[in-house]
């Protein structure tokens, strides 16, 4: 085949994708305003503080064409100085990768949201395996109470604040919005069960042991 004849079967094939509707998911990613992490730190649930958690859901957002905006993981810290996951994330509405809306406002991400298996999804796209999928990494970090607030400092509850990949515990959701049983905590996005293993509850194996792999809710901001 010569060289202009397979230059304009390339320009068709565009073409024929865009007519189909295939090259918009990108415009699509980039009104994308909330997705969870395709992929943790990897050093457990050390993420380098809130700084590096937010940098992490940062550069996941600009791989995916929406780094303009100003993404916040969604984490609470404990102690002096404490704060509150539902403080940082901006004022909504956000909407996944593929434009459905999870919440209105913080008040309904933290009532009757829209946030389950089918629509939490990673800054591409995808579905993030649950409950019965091979692996299961349905177990999201948050370190956060149910209603968005941070722990009181008496139990560590965000593997020191997101700086101990040993010991520690990290209270985790479920982004699949499944447990064991029909339980709210096993129902819950933000606040199901803390993390515990024989590494000391904060390293990558122990996350795994329960479900996960040390994976966000990243918002924008803006």
């Amino acid at each position: 085949m010569s060289a202009r004849r397979t230059a304009a079967v390339a320009s068709a094939a565009l073409i024929t994708a865009l007519m189909a509707g295939a090259v918009p998911a990108s415009a699509q990613q980039s009104s994308m305003s909330f997705f969870v992490t395709s992929a943790g730190v990897g050093n457990g649930a050390n993420l380098g503080g809130l700084e590096g958690a937010d940098k992490h859901c940062q550069t996941l957002a600009a791989a995916a064409g929406a780094g303009a905006k100003t993404w916040r993981a969604y984490l609470s810290t404990q102690g002096q100085g404490a704060v509150n996951a539902k403080d940082r994330i901006g004022k909504g509405p956000w909407v996944n990768a593929k434009g459905v809306t999870i919440a209105k406002d913080v008040a309904e991400l933290h009532g009757a949201n829209n946030l389950t298996k089918q629509t939490a999804l990673s800054e591409k796209g995808d579905v993030i395996n649950g409950r019965g999928d091979q692996p299961n990494r349905h177990d999201v970090l948050t370190g956060t109470q149910a209603d968005g607030t941070a722990f009181p400092p008496d139990k560590d509850m965000t593997c020191k604040n997101w700086t101990s990949a040993t010991d520690g515990t990290a209270m985790v959701g479920h982004s699949d919005r499944t447990g064991l049983d029909d339980s709210a905590p096993a129902k819950s996005w933000n606040a199901s069960h803390p993390s515990r293993g024989p590494g000391g509850g904060c390293t990558q194996a122990d996350l795994r042991s329960t479900g996960g792999d040390g994976l966000l809710y990243c918002f924008a901001t803006n």
